[in-house]
């Protein structure tokens, strides 16, 4: 899956491809490595129109795998004979979020399918590992890296994400993924970003009833993609224009 990308593209353009509205960003600096739980840009569906915003990448974990993750957290306490107060301990249970959604018929997920919380994540690469083929091998349209997007759904979550910020609230996204086409599968099996390349798939996702968006959750064509780069843990290229 991936957990690695890039934007590197100016504000000015990003706004321009989205079509956004109102920007909530402050200065944008390019970012070569978005990793799991870094703030990054996302355009959302807002009051007055489309809104740049920037979010923490990790939308929030199932309950089960929370229950789960704190069941053993309190197993581990109580085998050193201390006391557990097993409500609490799951309200603090640290969660980094789930980065890559693709069972989107999952309870779980459906509550932020509607068109207030989808939004598309802007990127110029994506990176998906795979040691024999060098590390991180990073894709994108093109060499020139243009801008493209990959569908999201974000949302406002109270949680812990780490340990020591404790009990925090913050606007969190995450985008969808698919099967992979046959420039990704050669790399990573499992499943590729869905990615939207053209405006009027970036108006059904943000705008469309949920079955008509979610034909959107297909690979792209296969040699739509390009490797860009091999082996290094940020995009090498430098800002784009």
């Amino acid at each position: 899956m991936c957990n690695l990308y890039s934007i590197t593209t100016n504000q000015a353009a990003i706004i321009a491809l989205f079509r956004v509205v109102n920007r909530y960003v402050g200065n944008l600096a390019p970012m070569p490595g978005v990793f799991p739980d870094y703030k990054a840009p996302i355009v959302r569906n807002g009051a007055e129109g489309r809104e740049l915003v920037t979010a923490r990448w990790g939308m929030p974990s199932s309950s089960k795998a929370l229950m789960d993750a704190t069941k053993k957290r309190a197993e581990k306490l109580q085998a050193k004979g201390k006391p557990v107060d097993f409500k609490e301990l799951l309200r603090m249970e640290p969660d980094g979020g789930t980065t890559n959604i693709r069972n989107v018929k999952s309870k779980h997920w459906t509550r932020w399918l509607g068109t207030g919380n989808r939004c598309v994540v802007p990127f110029n690469s994506f990176s998906e590992f795979n040691k024999a083929e060098g590390g991180d091998i990073w894709f994108a349209l093109d060499e020139t890296r243009p801008l493209a997007c990959f569908a999201g759904i974000w949302t406002n979550w109270t949680s812990v994400r780490k340990v020591k910020e404790g009990e925090t609230t913050n606007d969190l996204y995450a985008f969808l993924t698919t099967e992979p086409n046959a420039d990704v599968g050669a790399i990573h099996p499992k499943a590729m970003p869905v990615i939207l390349t053209t405006p009027d798939e970036v108006e059904t996702w943000m705008t469309a009833p949920l079955d008509e968006a979610l034909e959107l959750q297909r690979p792209l064509p296969e040699g739509s993609l390009r490797i860009v780069a091999r082996g290094v843990k940020e995009d090498p290229a430098g800002p784009a224009a």
